[in-house]
């Protein structure tokens, strides 16, 4: 019986590429945002944005002085999202749609 080779050096890991932005570049980099299932959002604190991604379609919101730190998404009811600002929960029904 033949001894083992010497295992071979590994490869060094290489760095994962950035995320590509699905939002309108004159936006800029979200303060924060994350996504589920076919639901993604990005808050964009300097703009006063919220940009949500539902199933492909994009809805714009502007935030007034809310500034968006989390949300918490409720699967049993068709997905709902609610935020959290410095004014408490923030439900999407309370910030002034502006389109697409």
């Amino acid at each position: 019986m033949e001894p083992m080779k010497p295992m071979a050096p590994m490869k060094p890991m290489e760095p994962m590429s950035a995320p590509e932005a699905w939002w309108p570049a004159d936006l800029g980099h979200p303060t924060t945002s994350g996504g589920q299932n076919t639901m993604r959002y990005a808050f964009f604190s300097e703009k006063h944005r919220l940009l949500i991604e539902k199933d492909g379609k994009l809805t714009a919101y502007d935030t007034g002085d809310h500034r968006i730190s989390g949300v918490s998404q409720q699967q049993s009811q068709g997905q709902e999202l609610v935020f959290t600002s410095q004014n408490g929960t923030v439900d999407l029904d309370d910030l002034k749609w502006i389109g697409c």
